[in-house]
């Protein structure tokens, strides 16, 4: 068995017995999305967070609002 689908049957197991389909996609999808925000991290794909507020800082006053 593929380790995609064994990690996806774990994560099955562990919810509730009265989940819905959709809280299985969702749940899916956050820990897809979860991994590969820590592989982006571990090649060095990210925006540093006083980067990251500057860069929000810069939207809000552009757009006329003030940044707390």
């Amino acid at each position: 068995m593929s380790i995609t689908k064994t990690e996806a049957l774990r994560l099955i197991e562990t919810l509730p017995e009265d989940c819905t389909y959709e809280d299985i996609h969702y749940h899916l999808y956050v820990q897809q999305k979860v991994e590969r925000g820590l592989a982006a991290v571990s090649a060095g794909q990210f925006v540093p967070q006083d980067e990251a507020e500057r860069e929000v800082e810069g939207w809000l006053t552009s757009s006329g609002l003030t940044p707390h």
